[in-house]
């Protein structure tokens, strides 16, 4: 372990100090920030050559984000236990049985969560809810009721909306409960997606669910055939649109800043040649070091009972190798070879965004990686949906706020060119004007269309609804309403959305 300075742990105390008097925290929000200060106090791992210099840059200069994961990883980023094994086994270390009725049902999920750590210390996960609960929806009237306690639970307990929840493809009594009760109750936790699939999901079940995602911006709509194909039938839809494997998660997530990595660049040339690889070659050796140090010191696996009783294995997780800012780095290239040309308006712009990606694919179907068995030892590529302190940063490939074309099908189509290079998570979100509630038809044809043409994920929302999808997670208007007098709010991502519609002006996003 190398030392750190007195002068790095004297401005940690303060920061420290800070964080007990913020009078705008909760007192858990307090306590996940106090651990994130002593976990910068370590420095366990063997960082490779150059990352410093890319890593702790200023946020308007900094070229490699390793998305506040710590100093010494104490266990993967984003993990996805097998709940249906759970439902169908029950826990030895939880002492639980498996579930007979629906109120046991319920109840054991929301033990279990408590126990699923990650990132956030929250599960990023919460299960195929509506598959695993089916096979208790006996009374109806009885299943919407504990439906309605178990995710008003879940809001008030897991306290950011990274948690993500999945329904579907197949149309399901506890389905309909589950989308009938998020429209009323319009929370931002969980998330949800619907795994749709034209020739398994019905059109009257889909509409159902564009109904809701209009009231609450959930669920998104997830491409399932093109999930199965490039994953498993197996697949999850976790955090804010990751793709992963069921029973395993991802490792780490690191990204790319390819906007503020393109203005070292002399020109296109050179950033193609020289810039762009030595930096990929850099992350994924950090990424790689981080993997390391959780499979072979951090004793997670060997410890924690979601690996010793078969809800995770190690043969199924992989890491998600991030990116955002194409936009930026597209229009600056152009800019520096005096080229015209705008990134979603253009095609010189579009196809260079394309050989871009060409080549970070490439050098990632290159580059092993001992211990990502859920991916063939590689890593999975990941459109990452941008920070809070992100400035003059798109999300992944996104087309910047304030400069979407005038027509939804020439921005359908243009995403549609990207979305094929990420099976780890890509997506698009559009707010609708309230008039399309006479025709959510239209909607329903938009989705079969775009998934016909190779189109990942795509979210709605009404523009006047209080839930609001902000880059990939949810967040009440009402909430950051309060945030901004001062008041506490349970959700921390509630400050992220504030700092989000500052910096990224996610509100401001063009109405279709």
């Amino acid at each position: 372990m190398r030392d750190i300075s007195m002068e790095r742990v004297n401005a940690t105390r303060g920061e420290m100090l800070n964080t007990i008097k913020n009078r705008t925290l909760t007192h858990e929000q307090k306590v996940t920030i106090m651990a994130n200060h002593a976990d910068s106090l370590l420095e366990v791992l063997e960082l490779p050559e150059g990352l410093e210099e890319r890593l702790n840059l200023c946020s308007a200069d900094k070229i490699i984000c390793d998305l506040n994961e710590g100093h010494a990883p104490l266990r993967p980023r984003y993990i996805i236990p097998d709940y249906a094994k759970f439902m169908k086994n029950g826990s030895k270390f939880l002492k639980l049985d498996p579930p007979k009725d629906i109120w046991e049902a319920v109840n054991s999920l929301l033990i279990f969560y408590k126990h699923v750590p990650s990132v956030t210390n929250f599960p990023v996960y919460v299960g195929s809810i509506d598959e695993l609960l089916e096979p208790f929806v006996v009374d109806e009237a009885e299943a919407k009721k504990a439906i309605r306690l178990f995710l008003t639970h879940i809001d008030r307990t897991i306290l950011d909306s990274f948690c993500h929840a999945n329904i579907g493809p197949r149309d399901t009594k506890a389905g309909r409960l589950i989308l009938e009760v998020e429209a009323e109750l319009q929370n931002a936790v969980p998330n949800i997606t619907l795994k749709y699939d034209k020739d398994i999901t019905p059109d009257d079940f889909a509409l159902f669910a564009i109904n809701t995602a209009l009231k609450t911006a959930k669920p998104s709509f997830a491409n399932h055939k093109m999930f199965v194909q490039e994953l498993s039938e197996n697949y999850v839809i976790a955090s804010c649109y990751n793709g992963l494997n069921l029973g395993g998660g991802s490792y780490t997530l690191c990204r790319v800043l390819l906007g503020n990595l393109a203005k070292k660049a002399d020109n296109i040339e050179h950033f193609k040649k020289e810039v762009l690889p030595e930096t990929l070659e850099i992350m994924a050796a950090y990424m790689d070091e981080r993997i390391r140090f959780i499979v072979e010191e951090s004793g997670f696996f060997e410890s924690n009972f979601l690996a010793r009783e078969g809800f995770i294995e190690k043969e199924k997780f992989t890491a998600m190798f991030g990116l955002v800012g194409m936009a930026e780095c597209v229009n600056t290239l152009l800019e520096k070879e005096g080229k015209e040309g705008r990134y979603g308006h253009s095609e010189i712009a579009d196809n260079l965004g394309v050989s871009i990606m060409d080549i970070i694919n490439e050098f990632n179907k290159n580059h092993v990686s001992p211990y990502c068995y859920g991916a063939d030892e590689r890593f999975l590529l990941h459109a990452q949906v941008g920070i809070d302190l992100d400035v003059g940063s798109s999300p992944g490939c996104r087309i910047p706020i304030g400069e979407e074309p005038e027509e939804l099908i020439d921005h359908l189509a243009h995403s549609a060119k990207f979305h094929k290079y990420f099976p780890s998570g890509i997506g698009d979100i559009f707010p609708i004007d309230t008039t399309v509630h006479k025709n959510m038809d239209y909607l329903l044809d938009i989705i079969k269309g775009a998934f016909e043409n190779k189109v990942r994920y795509m979210s709605f929302y009404e523009k006047d609804s209080d839930v609001i999808r902000v880059t990939g997670y949810l967040v009440k208007r009402s909430e950051m309403e309060k945030l901004k007098k001062g008041e506490n709010v349970l959700q921390d991502t509630t400050a992220l959305g504030l700092g989000a519609s500052k910096n990224s002006h996610v509100l401001e996003r063009k109405v279709r």
